[in-house]
């Protein structure tokens, strides 16, 4: 018989440091002490970061005005079974098309394509990650995704300085009410979870930010043995 023991908790959260990558254009992140112990008898940081700073969330309002703040989201959009889409194919900027995404998503699944491209981390190719196309974003609204994540910078293409911005894949994400997770961390182990037979839960809180457009993250997958995986 499997004991409690046995499961297993990964994080797939990226540490919020000074100085960390940020999505080109946001706010730099600035983390410094505002008291000591030495001078106030107890350590207090001052931190200085965007709403879309790392391992974080996208509430609908991201990209319209009109559509739900992240506090008009249900909690349990922000927690469930997690469908996993194997994604690891797919090569520097390249699209993912709707043959690698669920044809069809249970009520309450968090959907997670897996492309491995958190090993870039820090580095340049980490903005040449593989996005989704629009094909593969309308198909994931019509599986039924009400929440997808990504171990990358964006579900959609990150534009160069020289190119018009633009983010279709969140245009029609959002605009369908589904929330996105992005920049998660080390998403490979979530399918080695499920090759051993793990079913994995994930959890996606994010900070309360009142009217918010989106927030970090601790994004935390449990890996239990016992079940069928997803």
């Amino acid at each position: 018989m499997t004991d409690a023991a046995d499961v297993e908790l990964i994080d797939l959260t990226v540490p919020i440091t000074a100085g960390m990558p940020v999505y080109p254009g946001d706010p730099e992140v600035e983390v410094s002490a505002a008291l000591t112990v030495a001078d106030s008898g107890v350590n207090v940081r001052r931190v200085h970061l965007g709403s879309q700073t790392g391992t974080h969330v996208d509430a609908p309002y991201h990209i319209d005005d009109a559509l739900p703040r992240l506090d008009e989201i249900p909690l349990d959009r922000f927690t469930g079974p997690a469908v996993l889409v194997d994604a690891r194919q797919y090569g520097p900027a390249a699209e993912i098309g709707p043959e690698a995404v669920p044809t069809a998503v249970a009520d309450g699944a968090i959907v997670v394509i897996v492309t491995g491209w958190s090993a870039h981390w820090g580095t340049d190719e980490y903005l040449r990650h593989p996005y989704l196309g629009t094909r593969a974003a309308r198909a994931l609204v019509a599986s039924g995704a009400r929440t997808v994540a990504v171990d990358a910078a964006s579900v959609d293409r990150t534009t160069g300085p020289a190119e018009p911005f633009a983010l279709p894949a969140h245009e029609i994400l959002c605009r369908a009410g589904v929330v996105i997770a992005e920049n998660l961390t080390g998403a490979e182990r979530l399918l080695a979870a499920r090759h051993a037979g793990h079913t994995i839960e994930l959890f996606l809180f994010p900070l309360s930010l009142a009217g918010a457009d989106g927030a970090p993250i601790r994004a935390i997958a449990r890996a239990d043995p016992r079940g069928t995986p997803a």
